[in-house]
């Protein structure tokens, strides 16, 4: 088994399947994940094959834009992982990631661990926060038609997966039913460090936000 060439192969699968994807979630979301998991893995004892498999399959075909379907991610990685003849134990081990990797509303309890999917997650988390994270949550909810923010509709912090997946709350919500949430469940010592940072710029952000808001600034 040719892992460099496996993962070569991966990459090009990835960049072929998501070429049309919501802008939050396609080729580069992919690119970034997978660059912070390479990071990230450095200072972990982990398989770091798995971690990158798992970097670039993770969002393959995410359940928002497969009408809640979450069976579709797992399943397409699975089948090209087996046109590429990669062994089965690693096969089930980046299906798991896949299926224990999101956050779910925080109502979600993971039914696998593994450090490798620890660092896979941190890596996808830490693209949901900081700059690039208050970009890609703005361009997701333009891509739903939602309102930006809406003082009388208050974040919901106690919805179920259900709930979480069907909500059509304004985008600034976001920041407090998942965004502001994620620095605290980072698993990885480097994904705490990085995490803090991108943390303190959405806090910058939203206080500049409310301010322009109310005419403030």
């Amino acid at each position: 088994m040719n892992k460099t060439a496996i993962i070569a192969n991966t990459e090009e699968f990835v960049k072929k399947r998501l070429k049309n994807a919501e802008g939050g979630h396609d080729w580069f979301h992919i690119l970034r994940v997978w660059n912070n998991a390479k990071l990230i893995a450095k200072n972990e004892r982990v398989d770091k094959f798995v971690v990158e498999l798992g970097a670039l399959l993770h969002d393959i075909a995410d359940s928002k834009f497969h009408n809640g379907d979450e069976s579709i991610g797992p399943k397409v990685a699975r089948e090209f992982l087996e046109s590429e003849k990669v062994e089965t134990a690693v096969i089930i081990h980046v299906e798991q990631i896949i299926s224990n990797i999101s956050y779910k509303g925080g109502n979600f309890n993971q039914t696998f661990t593994s450090p490798e999917l620890d660092v896979v997650q941190d890596a996808d988390r830490l693209d949901a926060i900081g700059a690039i994270g208050i970009a890609r949550c703005f361009n997701y909810g333009g891509f739903k038609n939602r309102a930006l923010y809406d003082p009388e509709i208050q974040p919901n912090l106690n919805m179920t997966k259900e709930e979480y997946k069907k909500s059509d709350a304004p985008t600034i919500n976001h920041f407090y039913e998942k965004l502001l949430l994620l620095k605290d469940k980072m698993n990885t010592s480097t994904g705490k460090k990085i995490a803090e940072e991108r943390h303190q710029y959405m806090e910058t952000f939203l206080q500049q936000f409310y301010n322009e808001w109310e005419g403030l600034k």
